[in-house]
């Protein structure tokens, strides 16, 4: 009992569960039509996003809860966005109908196939991901707020070649693992945990 204390108890994962709950806090103001509220408050949960694992490491306390927290917290915030973007938009979404559909395909395709291989959803973290979703959430706010619309489509060609890859991870993978970087670390880590031949 008292060993999976720290391993739930932290504080990066205080973070991670508040960003979970700020999906429905965004859902509101989407259907409040409050957009700018909104804007305000998806800006705040990508700051806990990045700041969570800021601590992590900080703390030294990064463990496979934290980052199965903060996994399904982006599932979380970035179905919010794509609902509330219809809610509150629908006219830009549909103009960038094409784009929006690449965007919401390439993060949810590796999540349907991590459940049906693992039961779960996956925790790669990868390098591509991570940009891809810093792209995503500078382009979203730009096209929403009627800035420029050409980052979002950057955004959509980084986000389906992140999907790509996680896929090919989960495909790659045995057993389901945390914090792969990238396909050639799952290369890696299969090659260094299959069993030795005789």
């Amino acid at each position: 009992m008292r060993n999976s204390k720290p391993d739930i108890y932290n504080l990066p994962n205080l973070i991670s569960f508040i960003r979970i709950l700020l999906a429905p806090l965004l859902l509101y103001l989407a259907f409040t039509k409050h957009p700018h509220w909104f804007i305000a408050v998806l800006i705040f949960s990508e700051f806990t996003d990045v700041l969570d694992g800021y601590v992590a490491r900080l703390l030294n306390q990064i463990t496979p809860m934290g980052a199965h927290l903060d996994s399904w917290g982006d599932f979380f915030i970035y179905t919010t966005m794509a609902v509330s973007a219809w809610i509150l938009w629908p006219d830009i979404v549909i103009e960038n109908a094409l784009y929006f559909a690449v965007i919401v395909c390439s993060f949810t395709l590796p999540v349907l196939i991590g459940l049906i291989k693992f039961g779960s959803i996956t925790s790669y973290h990868t390098w591509s991901v991570k940009i891809a979703v810093a792209i995503t959430v500078v382009g979203y706010i730009l096209l929403f707020a009627e800035i420029l619309d050409w980052p979002f489509r950057v955004a959509a060609a980084a986000c389906a070649y992140a999907a790509i890859e996680e896929i090919l991870i989960t495909l790659v993978m045995k057993h389901q693992h945390v914090d792969i970087k990238t396909y050639w670390h799952a290369l890696k880590y299969k090659k260094n945990n299959s069993p030795a031949r005789s």
